[in-house]
């Protein structure tokens, strides 16, 4: 059971822009997408968006093409794999959705490197259009929490795989992100955890802001080569820790049976040596 779990955010942090506007923008909806944006949540709106490009005879098919060419650093892909076989358990948590993600990490060959993507649900009807729904539904049961968009509270999300990771024993998380919700789950790691910002994006000005809050170790990243490096550090820091305690534990078990020895053979073992001031 791995002791590191690695949580990365999905647009501009997995790959370089964000996967929404991507395909509104590669599908030639861009102008549509702005003029509807101030009537409605993001969400929402791509799901709207989704039914104007099938009304428009754009296909699945379609979508999934633009969606195995957004651009990518090419060290991103390298890290995650490298960071899957040294054991950690990586995840992903994302405003996307759900097909956007799959789609892409498929087409990528990391699919298989994550156990888990919290993300917006999607679905193709029967119809063959593409729908999107909110993670929460924020009508009926809203979240709650004031730092984070309607549909999705990240911190609370960490906060569930924190508790379901408790119940395995002691865990270490890294959370990698770039945007203003990935600030909330920021506040929720503890001092033993690690927080990698993308330096001059959204979270990490709030970060700076507000850093006071934060108990979990900082690291900053600017680019693909920044990321994999860092990401890979820390990984072999936690492991040398690991390591350490470990060793430490054996150690104390061996004292413990040394106290056993009885006292019979307590008095026949020769005087501590004594130095002399």
């Amino acid at each position: 059971m791995s002791q590191i779990v690695v949580v990365f955010d999905f647009d501009k942090t997995i790959i370089e822009l964000d996967s929404d506007n991507w395909v509104v923008d590669e599908l030639g909806a861009t102008d549509l997408f702005n003029e509807l944006l101030p009537t409605m949540p993001w969400n929402l709106l791509m799901d709207r968006m989704m039914k104007e490009l099938h009304a428009q005879g754009k296909t699945i098919e379609e979508i999934k093409e633009v969606l195995k060419r957004p651009p990518i650093h090419p060290r991103i892909v390298p890290a995650i794999k490298k960071a899957h076989a040294l054991g950690c358990d990586l995840r992903i948590l994302s405003d996307a959705n759900m097909f956007f993600i799959e789609t892409i990490i498929d087409h990528l060959g990391i699919k298989n490197c994550f156990s888990e993507i919290n993300t917006n649900p999607s679905y193709v009807d029967n119809e063959g259009r593409l729908r999107i729904s909110p993670y929460v539904d924020f009508q009926s049961s809203p979240h709650g929490c004031n730092r984070c968009p309607p549909n999705m509270c990240k911190g609370m999300i960490i906060e569930r795989i924190q508790a379901s990771l408790a119940k395995e024993g002691k865990k270490r998380m890294i959370y990698l992100g770039d945007g203003i919700g990935d600030f909330c789950p920021s506040l929720k790691l503890g001092e033993a955890d690690f927080m990698m910002p993308r330096k001059d994006f959204p979270v990490w000005d709030l970060i700076c802001e507000n850093r006071a809050l934060l108990r979990a170790e900082i690291h900053e990243w600017t680019d693909g080569d920044e990321m994999e490096m860092i990401l890979l550090k820390l990984i072999e820091k936690i492991k040398i820790q690991e390591n350490n305690n470990s060793n430490s534990v054996q150690l104390l078990s061996v004292d413990c049976k040394f106290e056993t020895i009885s006292m019979a053979a307590h008095e026949a073992l020769p005087p501590p040596l004594r130095v002399h001031q």
